[in-house]
């Protein structure tokens, strides 16, 4: 017997001298072949901030829930616990395994709430498992939607800056080795594999108290007019960085339900519209720079028709013989028709196309339109008239506002931004091109400021302590080739300070429906308010009495 044990002493003792000497690294390798595993780890998307380092969409560390459907399909008796905290049936849990039964992962939920998760945990459930990801968050809700945009589940930009901006938000995902027991639970980290990358921060030429306030005024204007939309952008006259851009109807980023096509396409950016009577002071400048007209040439508008073959544009009233400020102050559409017929076609095309009209802006906004203005070549004498007071072609809401930024910017055109310059740039980016005198920008603010005055067509773009340079439009809504009697854009476009231009804003409001429907009467107002209220906050000083 004592023989027998020392054998079989023996015979361990050599078999785990073996195991541990002369086989070890292949138990070890198996070994780690079952329990260790490489898990992805989450990089940090970088934060959006407005110009003042205030927070626009910033990510936060939530827990997702997935699970082993084999492990998970023994826990069939528990499934009822796990629902019933999800807020989910047991078909819909079913139809998420359904044919997935082969794989080691299947996500059931993401993006818990935290008592939710630490819930879950508390359940212990085998082959449940909760993963660290990142969810979205945009403190500023509705009021900066359409600029900021959003992110998808996996937190990748998918509209608006989010989607434009991804290259530098997004980070880099790292790796880590973790030990795992028989079920799947993480016993103990070994250590990082790769380490993840932090996306960047970028800061954007949005200032949110100004978006806030033009997101209030545009959605009170819209709900009053009893409106289809409203746009609404405010830029910086001398560098065309973006202040504020509101649409509507809105919708809160925060929630996926109301993430619908037609709330959260940024308006201002994507939709085209024909310009109307807001145009004219483009046909004006046009007049001036062909130096065929000068500030005090008068145009006879009588008897305040004018025709041409078929077609009759049409005045108000009779204006007689008028000069050009008068023109835009009493926004005259056969004055501006018979300037236009008399310049040469290039000319007027020249200077449309010089202030942006036709091109996309650069600002590198997704889905951003071009608009569409035909070339010269192509246009019969009723086009050339009807394109001087902003019929036969389209443009954007950033493309007109850009536009009339020349007027307060000593005639250049600046190029547009949404985030603000890096150190490396230089002061020449506020610059912009020049694409007409200045003094031609000059004498047309001038006139523009007769719009807003006693006589003109904008007076309740007033405001109290600053002269305003503006000009109303009022324009058939075209739907497939046919002008409806009864649907128009109102809008308004206007410079202020006019004695020291600082911010140029427009203001659309689509298809009023409680009566009014001008430019100076419906769109006007709220250019008013939300240049009032932005001016005071930019602690810009007055140049009017008050």
């Amino acid at each position: 017997m004592l023989a027998c044990l020392v054998l079989i002493i023996a015979v361990i003792v050599a078999r785990a001298v073996y195991l541990q000497v002369m086989y070890s690294d292949f138990l070890q390798g198996q070994g780690l072949a079952r329990h260790l595993r490489t898990l992805p780890v989450m990089a940090h998307r970088g934060m959006l901030l407005d110009r003042h380092g205030e927070t626009l969409a910033a990510s936060t560390p939530v827990d997702s829930l997935w699970v082993n459907p084999v492990q998970f399909a023994n826990l069939r008796p528990r499934w009822g616990e796990l629902a019933q905290l999800l807020g989910m049936t047991l078909a819909e849990i079913e139809s998420l395994l359904q044919g997935r039964m082969q794989r080691e992962f299947v996500y059931i939920k993401r993006h818990l709430p935290p008592h939710l998760a630490k819930e879950i945990k508390a359940l212990n459930l085998d082959g449940v498992f909760l993963q660290r990801e990142y969810r979205r968050y945009y403190p500023a809700g509705e009021a900066a939607a359409h600029v900021v945009g959003f992110t998808n589940v996996d937190d990748q930009g998918i509209e608006g800056l989010e989607l434009a901006l991804e290259p530098y938000l997004a980070g880099k995902s790292g790796s880590k080795q973790v030990i795992q027991d028989r079920n799947g639970q993480i016993i103990t980290e070994v250590g990082s594999v790769k380490m993840a990358q932090v996306g960047e921060d970028v800061r954007l030429s949005i200032d949110q108290h100004l978006q806030y306030i033009a997101h209030r005024e545009l959605k009170a204007a819209v709900q009053q007019a009893q409106a289809k939309a409203g746009t609404a952008v405010l830029l910086d006259v001398h560098t065309g960085e973006v202040l504020a851009m509101v649409n509507q109807p809105g919708y809160n980023p925060n929630n996926k339900e109301e993430r619908l096509p037609e709330r959260y396409r940024n308006r201002a950016v994507t939709d085209v519209f024909e310009p109307g009577s807001t145009l004219k002071p483009f046909t004006i400048a046009a007049a001036l720079e062909s130096k065929q007209y000068h500030v005090k040439s008068t145009v006879d508008t009588s008897p305040g028709t004018l025709n041409l073959g078929k077609y009759q544009i049409r005045d108000s009233r009779n204006y007689g013989v008028i000069d050009l400020t008068t023109i835009l102050q009493k926004s005259s559409n056969v004055g501006a028709s018979k300037i236009a017929l008399s310049l040469k076609p290039e000319v007027l095309w020249n200077m449309l196309t010089k202030v942006g009209f036709g091109a996309i802006t650069g600002c590198g906004f997704p889905g951003e339109a071009d608009g569409r203005l035909p070339h010269f070549l192509d246009w019969h004498t009723a086009e050339h008239a009807t394109l001087s007071f902003g019929y036969g072609l389209n443009v954007t809401a950033l493309q007109l506002a850009r536009a009339y930024a020349i007027f307060g910017n000593e005639g250049r055109l600046p190029p547009v931004r949404f985030t603000l310059p890096s150190a490396s740039e230089t002061f020449a980016r506020t610059l912009g091109t020049q694409v007409i005198q200045p003094q031609t920008a000059q004498q047309i603010l001038s006139m523009l400021e007769t719009v807003v005055q006693s006589g003109g067509t904008g007076t309740k773009a007033m405001l109290e302590g600053f002269n305003v340079a503006g000009k109303t439009g009022t324009v058939r809504k075209n739907s497939g080739g046919v002008y409806n009697e009864n649907e128009y854009f109102a809008l308004f476009a206007g410079i202020a300070p006019a004695s020291q231009p600082r911010l140029v804003l427009v203001v659309i409001i689509e298809e009023p429906n409680t009566g009014a429907y001008y430019g100076g009467e419906v769109a006007a107002p709220v250019f008013a308010k939300i240049m009032q209220e932005s001016l005071r906050l930019l602690n810009v000083p007055p140049d009017a009495p008050f």
